[in-house]
C-alpha cells in the first residue's frame, strides 16, 4: 500500500496506468529493490524476532542459543537469494505467516486469523499452511473441552478480516457500476458455470458484477490453467513426467490425482495437530503440511520450496534445535532447497551470490561442504549412522552435479538433462525431509503414547 504513493511522489511515470508496463528505468529498479528491504524490516524481521522470543521461552531455550538461531534464520540462503536476487516479496507473506505462528504460541487465536488472512491476501502460496492453521484452530476449540464461543469468535474474525481485505476491491466494482461500466460481455470463470446451479446468472442484476469479479479473484487463486507444474520443479509430478509423460492424460484427471496425493500427504500431520493442538508442535506441523503440498499439489514453482523451509528453519529456535539431530536436518533441507533453485538463479546471473551465501550459511551451521562439525560431534543428540550416510550422499551428489553442470554441456538432444537430474534428486531429498518432519511430529506429540525418542 505504501509503494504506489511513495513511488508516484518520486516519479509519477513509474506507476502510470498502461504506459508504465515494461518500463526499464534503472532508478525504478533501485526503488523497487529498496522496497524489498523496507518490507522485510517492517514485517518479516519483527515477526521472526517476536516468534523466537515466545517460542524459545516456551521450549526453555536460553538467550544465547536463541540469538544464534535468529542469525541462522535471518540468513536463510533461499529466502535472501529469491527476494533480493530474483526480486520477490515473499518475506512479506512469510512474515505474516510467522506472525500467525507467533500469535498461536502466545495464545491469541483471533490475531492469528487476522495475520493469516493477511498472508493469504498478499500471496495465495500461503494456502500451503492453511490446513495446519485450520487443524490447530479447530483443535483448540474442542480440546481440552468444547468451546463454542471461541469457535464463533474465530469464524467471525476470519470473515471480518476477509471483508476488510476485499473492501477496496468491492468499492472499486461499485464505482465501475456507478460510472456505467458493463460486465455482461466479460468472460466468466469456470467456477461460475457449475452444474449444480439451479438458475442461470442474470447478467443485468445488481449483484452480477460483484459475483463475476469475486469469482475471477477466486479463479486466480487456483491456477489450474497453468498446468500441473511450472518449469523443472523438484516434486513428484515433474519427476514422474520425466519417465512417463503426463500431458497425455486429461487435465481433470491430473487435478484429481494431485488432490488425492496432496490429501494423503497432509492428512497425517493435520490429524496429529487436530488431536494434539500443542503450541510446541506448530513449526513441525507447518513444515510437514507444506512439504506435502510442495511435493504433491497442483501448479508448483521452484520458489514454493521457501514455504516448507521457513517453519523447518524455525526449529533451530526450539529445544535442542542447535544440536546435530535437528541442525543437520534443517541445514540439509535448506542447502538442498537452495540447490534446486540454482537453475532459476543462474538465469538471473546470481551464481556468485548463490555460492557465497550458501557456503557462508553452511559454515555458520557447520554443514558440508565447508564443515562437518554437525556430523562428528558427540553422541548426545547426534545423528544415526543411516542419517549420516543419507545426508553425506546428498551433499556429494550436489557437489558432483555442480561440477558436471559447469564443465560438461548436456547432449544436444537433451538440453535440460542436468536441470531434470537436479529436480529428481531434489524430489528424493525433499521426500526424506517430509518423512523426517512427520516422524518428529509423531514422536513429539506422543500421539501413539509416550515412548523413548529415537534420533534420526
Amino acid at each position: 500500500m505504501l509503494i504506489l504513493p511513495s513511488g508516484s511522489a518520486i516519479n509519477p511515470e513509474w506507476f502510470a496506468l498502461d504506459t508504465s508496463r515494461g518500463l526499464d528505468d534503472p532508478s525504478l529498479k533501485i526503488y523497487m529493490r529498496a522496497t524489498v528491504f523496507v518490507s522485510e524490516y517492517l514485517i518479516y524481521i519483527p515477526a521472526i524476532v517476536i516468534f523466537l522470543r515466545r517460542y524459545s521461552r516456551l521450549e526453555g531455550v536460553n538467550i544465547w542459543e536463541s540469538s544464534i538461531a535468529l542469525v541462522a534464520i535471518l540468513m536463510q540462503p533461499g529466502t535472501m537469494l529469491i527476494d533480493h536476487g530474483h526480486f520477490q516479496y515473499n518475506t512479506v507473506m512469510l512474515g505474516f505467516a510467522v506472525a500467525t505462528l507467533s500469535s498461536m504460541v502466545a495464545g491469541r487465536p483471533l490475531w492469528s486469523c487476522v495475520f493469516f488472512v493477511g498472508a493469504l491476501g498478499f500471496k495465495q502460496m500461503a494456502l500451503f499452511y492453511a490446513p495446519a492453521v485450520f487443524a490447530y484452530l479447530l483443535g483448540i476449540c474442542i480440546s481440552p473441552k468444547i468451546n463454542i464461543p471461541r469457535f464463533l469468535a474465530i469464524a467471525l474474525t476470519t470473515i471480518a478480516a476477509f471483508a476488510v481485505l476485499y473492501l477496496p476491491f468491492l468499492l472499486g466494482i461499485a464505482y465501475d457500476v456507478y460510472m456505467g461500466e458493463t460486465f455482461a460481455s466479460l468472460p466468466r470463470p469456470s467456477i461460475m458455470d457449475l452444474k449444480h446451479l439451479l438458475t442461470p446468472w442474470d447478467m443485468n442484476s445488481w449483484y452480477y458484477p460483484f459475483a463475476l469479479q469475486l469469482a475471477q479473484s477466486i479463479h486466480r487463486i487456483f491456477p489450474f490453467s497453468r498446468g500441473l507444474f511450472e518449469d523443472k520443479v523438484a516434486n513428484i509430478w515433474c519427476t514422474t513426467h520425466t519417465f512417463h509423460k503426463l500431458h497425455r492424460y486429461p487435465i481433470e484427471l491430473l487435478q484429481r490425482l494431485a488432490l488425492i496425493a496432496t490429501s494423503a500427504a497432509i492428512l497425517p500431520p493435520c490429524l496429529i495437530l487436530f488431536l494434539k493442538p500443542k503450541k510446541q508442535l506448530l513449526p513441525l506441523a507447518f513444515a510437514a503440511v507444506s512439504w506435502g503440498f510442495f511435493l504433491c499439489s497442483y501448479q508448483v514453482h521452484e520458489k514454493n520450496v521457501l514455504l516448507p523451509l521457513m517453519p523447518m528453519t524455525l526449529l533451530l529456535s526450539g529445544k535442542e534445535g542447535l544440536l546435530p539431530s535437528t541442525r543437520a536436518w534443517v541445514g540439509l533441507a535448506n542447502m538442498l532447497g537452495t540447490w534446486t533453485m540454482f537453475p532459476l538463479l543462474k538465469r538471473d546471473e546470481l551464481r556468485v551470490p548463490y555460492f557465497v551465501i550458501s557456503l557462508l550459511w553452511a559454515h555458520l551451521l557447520g554443514l558440508p561442504p565447508v564443515s562437518f562439525s554437525a556430523y562428528h560431534e558427540g553422541s548426545r543428540s547426534g545423528l544415526t549412522l543411516f542419517s549420516k550416510i543419507v545426508h553425506l550422499n546428498l551433499y556429494i551428489v550436489m557437489v558432483i552435479w555442480h561440477v558436471v553442470e559447469a564443465f560438461y554441456p548436456p547432449p544436444a538432444d537433451k538440453p535440460d538433462l542436468w536441470v531434470v537430474a537436479n529436480a529428481i534428486v531434489g524430489t528424493g531429498g525433499f521426500g526424506i525431509c517430509y518423512l523426517w518432519c512427520l516422524w518428529r511430529l509423531m514422536v513429539k506429540s506422543e500421539v501413539f503414547g509416550k515412548a523413548k525418542s529415537k534420533t534420526l
